[in-house]
């Protein structure tokens, strides 16, 4: 770390080696770059539709271009495997695509009959600049995933980007004006978190999104109520996958031990709770433990590992903390759960078994590839403890029984995303967002066309 306030190092978390240095930019510089986008902004929304979507699907094709550049700095700053940053550049290439297709139809004008004989038009125009704040674990879908939609519909954007992948950001400003999006409609603010909340503030900000932890949060939502701007948060969560007493154990082991250990474990909507029925529970603790005890960590640019480090040592210590303190409150480590005596910030594949309430390992959120293995009673109590949180973005269900496992999605699984006898990280053609404490306001599938848009009620005689 430096010791100047103003000056910060990007950290590659698989060397501990300094990649660049960098300066926070003024209060003053940060206010004017807002001013240029929403200068920017100005003529942006009165391009047509067709023009915009032309201009999305341009940054694909350029994101295409520098994919291998792209990944391996996304590999570089944060620690994701190298094949991880292969798949969140095709990701993004078909969020342009999806978005730059689905906006023209989703934003096209809607003509309605009124009940007094006259004729109703509904108009959606954009709002003006949105400012999103992002966190480092995906460097390039996470700005993406809200930018893409927001440029769509007319609004320019603001990027505050975790200070780890900073590189990331910069480089992405850089795709998107090579593509031919106007100059200063993107734009990036390296600024610390005393400038972010003047930023909330500011007259030409007039929506807010932002993904991270749940307090962070509370302290964006809270900023931004105080100036009534709208917000949609994507924030934590603790995703419970329910193994029922029906599952195919050798399917849904595997399944569930790769979606804890993608992308390192440091994924929101990454399976951590394992809730699994008595009648196969230590069937599935048998297989599962196999497989996780058996995962490698180490150069994530070497495709034969299959864990690169977590992101910062900080981060590292956190999540080992709460594995101790778990452990110190009952819990048994099956496999893994100590900090290797080696260069970067490693962490290995990590089982806990004996885990019940009061423990971080139930009711916290552990970023990292550590797995929490709970014990239920049969399929109702699965289907309680996996409710029995104050999180709700994602999880799944584990049944050769689809029609139940259906059931049980829609009817009784309080979470925005359910997997049955899969995992899946995020469809552009399908919604993205939680519910209780994971957030609200959803993306991707069309719905984040419109998160930030003003629908417009123009009535005639």
């Amino acid at each position: 770390m430096s010791t100047d306030k103003n000056t910060f190092k990007t950290i590659n978390p698989a060397t501990e080696e300094t990649i660049a240095t960098y300066n926070y930019i003024s209060s003053g510089d940060a206010k004017k770059k807002v001013e240029d986008c929403h200068n920017a902004f100005l003529d942006w929304k009165l391009k047509p539709l067709e023009e915009r979507a032309e201009i999305l699907k341009s940054i694909g094709k350029t994101l295409e271009k520098h994919k291998e550049s792209y990944a391996q700095l996304m590999t570089q700053e944060m620690g994701k495997l190298l094949s991880h940053s292969y798949q969140e550049i095709d990701l993004c290439i078909s969020i342009c695509e999806y978005t730059a297709t689905e906006g023209l139809k989703q934003l096209q004008d809607q003509e309605r009959s009124l009940f007094d004989g006259g004729k109703g038009t509904i108009h959606y125009s954009p709002i003006g600049v949105v400012y999103g704040i992002q966190p480092w674990n995906f460097p390039l879908y996470q700005p993406i995933r809200y930018s893409i939609a927001s440029l769509m519909a007319g609004n320019g954007v603001l990027l505050k980007h975790a200070k780890n992948v900073t590189g990331c950001a910069l480089k992405l400003k850089e795709i998107y004006e090579e593509a031919g999006l106007p100059k200063n409609l993107f734009q990036v603010l390296v600024i610390n978190h005393s400038v972010s909340d003047d930023i909330i503030a500011n007259q030409y900000v007039k929506g807010v999104t932002h993904t991270g932890s749940t307090p962070a949060g509370k302290h964006v939502a809270v900023k931004a109520a105080e100036v009534i701007k709208k917000t949609v948060l994507e924030l934590g969560s603790n995703d419970a996958y329910i193994v029922l007493d029906d599952a195919d154990i050798s399917k849904a082991a595997k399944i569930c031990a790769n979606a804890r250990i993608y992308n390192n474990g440091q994924t929101c909507i990454a399976a951590k709770r394992f809730i699994v029925v008595d009648s196969v529970y230590d069937e599935f603790k048998k297989e599962f433990v196999n497989i996780m005890q058996n995962m490698s960590y180490g150069d994530p640019t070497n495709n034969d590992n299959d864990l690169g480090p977590i992101a910062r040592k900080d981060l590292r210590e956190q999540l080992h903390n709460k594995v101790e303190e778990s452990v110190e409150n009952g819990a048994e480590i099956l496999c893994g759960g100590k900090i290797p005596d080696t260069n970067g910030y490693y962490y290995p594949s990590t089982v806990l078994g004996n885990v019940t309430p009061g423990q971080p390992a139930y009711s916290q959120e552990l970023f990292g590839p550590v797995a929490s293995l709970i014990k239920a009673k049969d399929n109702t109590d699965a289907m309680r403890i996996a409710n029995d949180s104050k999180f709700g973005l994602g999880g799944g269900i584990f049944s050769e029984n689809e029609d139940k496992a259906m059931d049980l999605a829609k009817n009784y699984f309080d979470t925005g995303m359910i997997h049955i006898n899969s995992y899946g990280l995020a469809y552009p053609n399908m919604p993205f967002g939680g519910v209780k404490n994971s957030g609200y306001g959803r993306e991707h599938g069309g719905f984040g066309i419109k998160e930030f848009v003003n629908a417009k009620a123009i009535t005639q005689a």
